[in-house]
């Protein structure tokens, strides 16, 4: 199996297998860093990559604090935009940030490629008592060294309109067999209404999906990669939601698109199967709807289970090519352990902070965007503790670009079977990239 030196498969394993443990465990500690002057006389400026809301004012607070280390936030796409974008930089061997924010799932792939620098000589080691032991693990590979700094996680939950539901004496769906239902009565109630869409260009998503129900897409035998994306467990997501789109009581169209952003305003969509951070997204997209919304947990597949997956969730890592490590490092720790920087991300990002002794705190308050949910961030918690294992693999990159294909088609087709070839293009597609990229593949 070829790995990047000193990275061992099963590590990578088992950092992404804890990946969504982040709410679940973990002790306090007293020892959070402040945001003090760096050492070094001299002025040092950093570049950061990010598409996290409320960045800009995070690094404001810290600019004016720290004189001697200033940030400057260079927003992107998220995703694989900014994965490629990175690589890119990395293989031309200049162009990348001092700072990155890395998608937990994409920090393998990452690291294989040199992309990001171990900053464990650089960090106090009290650091890792701030978060779960699932998501410390998913910055450090399992071993010794630190690839990030964890920022937020990313429990997925359910998100319906509230005075919709009770126009249409609708029950907010426990199980997914009930959101069918529910889905079936809304349509029928208003043809222009839907409980949601199918997004073929959001392979997050879909792979959170498949985690609640029980999948993991990648895995270790011995020295080979076996990859296990076609599973049964993904063949039922994939099934079940095809099905929804031949039947036409749920919407085929991607989300984040100028008409899906319209449908969360008028009130066409009516549900959305998100993570926790979709309070800023519905805020920035549909803020006309703010205290008409309100957060359940996902249906579930069998009455009475408790299980969800992950959708997002980062970490801030400083990339191979920064010069000032130590000065990066400084800022990512206060970014995301202080008490008044995780403030600021909740207030004016919306994310779910990975930082336990600061969630007291920043979550004090429902979102503002629900103000009729108080118990908002208690249920989110409690939610956040049942999330199901789920491993990645080395071309995270590689699946997802084949979902966004694969599934593209099957979606403009409103096939259910469509669905299902689509998966198993999928995984033909990822086991061929291993092949060719030199590892092992275990089939």
């Amino acid at each position: 199996m070829r790995l990047h030196p000193g990275i061992r498969a099963a590590a990578i394993i088992a950092a992404t297998t804890l990946l969504a443990a982040g709410c679940t465990s973990g002790d306090d500690t007293s020892g959070t860093p402040s945001a003090g002057s760096t050492e070094k006389a001299e002025k040092v400026d950093l570049t950061f990559w990010t598409w996290a809301p409320g960045m800009d004012d995070v690094v404001k607070a810290w600019n004016a604090e720290n004189p001697d280390i200033q940030v400057t936030v260079n927003k992107q796409d998220g995703g694989d935009p900014a994965v490629t974008k990175l690589l890119t930089a990395i293989k031309a061997g200049s162009g990348a940030p001092d700072l990155m924010q890395t998608e937990y799932q994409k920090i393998p792939t990452l690291v294989a490629a040199d992309a990001l620098a171990d900053i464990s000589g650089s960090v106090d080691s009290s650091i890792a008592g701030h978060f779960a032991d699932g998501t410390w693990q998913s910055v450090t590979l399992g071993g010794d060294a630190v690839y990030g700094i964890p920022q937020d996680s990313g429990p997925m939950e359910f998100y319906y309109r509230e005075d919709i539901f009770k126009k249409y004496d609708l029950t907010v769906p426990t199980t997914w067999a009930e959101y069918a239902d529910v889905a079936t009565k809304l349509h029928e109630a208003d043809p222009k209404a839907y409980l949601g869409t199918f997004s073929a260009t959001d392979a997050g998503w879909f792979t959170g999906l498949t985690q609640q129900a029980g999948a993991s897409w990648w895995g270790i035998n011995g020295d080979a990669w076996s990859v296990d994306i076609d599973s049964a467990a993904s063949q039922k997501v994939a099934s079940y939601w095809g099905d929804l789109v031949e039947k036409g009581v749920i919407d085929n169209k991607p989300m984040y698109t100028p008409e899906w952003n319209a449908a969360l305003n008028d009130g066409t969509q009516a549900g959305w199967v998100s993570a926790i951070w979709a309070p800023g997204v519905l805020a920035g997209n549909a803020a006309d709807t703010q205290g008409k919304w309100k957060m359940a947990p996902m249906p579930q597949w069998n009455a009475g289970d408790d299980a969800t997956g992950n959708w997002g969730g980062s970490a801030t890592s400083v990339t191979s090519q920064s010069k000032n490590v130590e000065a990066a490092t400084k800022f990512a720790t206060w970014m995301n352990t202080s008490q008044e920087a995780v403030n600021i991300l909740v207030a004016k990002g919306g994310l779910y902070p990975a930082d336990l002794p600061a969630q007291a705190e920043a979550l004090s308050a429902p979102p503002a965007f629900f103000p009729n949910q108080p118990d908002f961030y208690t249920t989110a918690t409690d939610i956040a503790k049942t999330v199901q294992p789920f491993s990645y693999g080395p071309n995270v990159n590689v699946a997802f670009s084949a979902y966004n294909d694969e599934f593209g088609k099957a979606a403009e087709s409103k096939k259910a079977s469509a669905f299902l070839t689509a998966l198993t293009g999928m995984q033909k597609a990822t086991v061929d990239d291993l092949k060719n990229s030199g590892f092992t593949v275990d089939e």
